[in-house]
């Protein structure tokens, strides 16, 4: 099975040496946390003792040299959506001020409106489009690639999605 096999490949663990273990790990290590945001699927983890212990990337995520997990954004100049992309860690994403991947743009990739959904040190905010400095690359890379694959899962109930 291909989706089994690229979920497996793509599973990150909290426990082993040097990590925790299930009796110790308390609720806040298990939940949902700012951090995770295009970098950790919020809704693949396995019920049971290792529910939020063992998770799966999301579909852009990647580990960098230092083994930290980035994830991508367009890079904003001057309120113009450019095509380089940057892969910021969680560290590097609290410097920025961040829009999502369905702010509305002109048709030449400028921010339209006066005022721009975004994130800024894990905070929703809204931004005039002069600040902004980064845009989400998709709408789906919050989720893993097995999470992606549920048709309209925006729409879908919390607990049936999970």
């Amino acid at each position: 099975n291909p989706l089994s096999e690229i979920t497996h490949k793509r599973r990150v663990s909290a426990l082993g040496p040097g990590g925790l273990t299930r009796e110790r790990a308390g609720f806040e290590v298990r939940d949902v946390h700012p951090t995770h945001y295009g970098r950790v699927c919020p809704i693949e983890t396995p019920e049971g003792p290792n529910i939020g212990l063992i998770n799966s990337l999301s579909v852009f995520a990647r580990t960098n040299e230092y083994g930290f997990l980035e994830t991508p954004y367009r890079r904003v100049i001057d309120g113009k959506v450019t095509n380089e992309i940057d892969y910021l860690s969680a560290i590097e994403e609290g410097r920025y001020v961040i829009a999502q991947a369905n702010a509305e743009l002109d048709e030449d990739g400028v921010l339209t409106g006066d005022l721009v959904t975004c994130r800024e040190k894990g905070e929703t905010i809204m931004a005039t489009p002069d600040r902004v400095q980064y845009m989400d690359v998709a709408t789906g890379q919050v989720v893993s690639v097995a999470a992606s694959l549920i048709p309209f899962l925006e729409h879908d109930d919390a607990n049936r999605a999970l």
